[in-house]
């Protein structure tokens, strides 16, 4: 489940985070408690506890004292936004740089773009 290419924590996060935008984990429905999480996946709790602070932190998730964690409202439209915006910046800007560099029309990529949106798209 985890790999190396970041600390655990931030890929519990990145996992609750995928699960919350998907739809998996709904508003105010409870999550997993750190001690679960860290049961299930065999990591150290506080592991578990690091990622759940930064979700709360990033507004994904909220406490309930003496209940657990939930997923906030409004979660699943903010880290959309939050996506969309690092989509743009880390995908289509540097993709419309290098096509500038080798002289490819906008026109040419949003003809290109539609060809593979299209059903039984033009792969």
């Amino acid at each position: 489940m985890f790999d190396d290419r970041s600390p655990i924590y931030r890929q519990i996060a990145e996992q609750i985070k995928g699960d919350v935008l998907r739809g998996v984990l709904k508003a105010d429905e409870q999550v997993m408690s750190t001690t679960q999480y860290a049961a299930y996946y065999r990591i150290n709790p506080a592991t578990a506890a690091k990622a759940f602070q930064q979700l709360v932190d990033d507004g994904v998730i909220y406490k309930r004292r003496g209940v657990g964690m939930f997923v906030a409202e409004g979660a699943q439209q903010q880290l959309r936004a939050q996506r969309r915006e690092r989509f743009f910046a880390d995908v289509l800007e540097p993709m419309i740089a290098e096509a500038r560099a080798l002289d490819i029309a906008l026109a040419d990529i949003v003809t290109r773009i539609q060809q593979l949106d299209e059903p039984g798209d033009a792969r």
